[in-house]
């Protein structure tokens, strides 16, 4: 499998082998989907505080527990559920989190029913085409930026939680609002390409 092989020219931060599929093929792919939208908010809430490799590890526990990440769905989850949740362990169990999620889905499906869909709110927030930086090392990238300031800051005031600005400029990582492939490494050119 091609996301399986050692790669010389990956960023310093991806050169585990659980890293590699994820490094190769997800991380600052641009995402305009809904449904993964809120499934990259509940999955960068969950990693607050942790390792992302932790995260990595409990993909597939995270789909089953929260229904593929259906905001719909995971938005009239009630107490008992959210025990249930709570007693998983192929999700992180911390109670606020799981709480999060829910309370995250509700907010997300206002937001939806305002400006049509998640994805043209978050793209706003970079004037709709990703931020190309040029990072030739780990060390030099940041891990706030004034859109992640500004984007957290009005996800607070709709009600979202663990939306912090470092949290946010993970997740804007993440969904290729900004490319942060460092410049040697194989993926920040296809990235780069991606975002016309």
């Amino acid at each position: 499998m091609a996301g399986k092989k050692k790669q010389d020219n990956r960023c310093s931060w991806a050169q585990k082998e659980i890293f590699y599929d994820y490094h190769d093929r997800e991380w600052g792919v641009p995402v305009h989907d809904d449904r993964l939208h809120f499934e990259f908010l509940v999955l960068e809430g969950a990693q607050a505080g942790l390792s992302w490799e932790t995260i990595l590890r409990k993909p597939d526990g995270y789909r089953k527990a929260f229904d593929n990440f259906d905001p719909n769905k995971v938005a009239r989850y009630r107490d008992a559920k959210i025990e249930k949740l709570q007693a998983d362990p192929a999700i992180v169990r911390n109670r606020l989190k799981v709480r999060s999620a829910v309370s995250n889905a509700k907010a997300f499906l206002a937001i939806q029913k305002e400006f049509a869909s998640f994805d043209r709110y978050i793209w706003e927030f970079v004037s709709g085409k990703p931020i190309q930086n040029r990072w030739k090392t780990m060390e030099q990238l940041p891990v706030t930026s004034a859109q992640s300031d500004a984007l957290s800051k009005d996800l607070k005031k709709r009600g979202f939680k663990f939306v912090g600005s470092t949290i946010i400029y993970a997740h804007m990582q993440a969904i290729g609002m900004v490319n942060d492939h460092e410049t040697g490494c194989f993926r920040y050119q296809k990235c780069k390409a991606l975002a016309v």
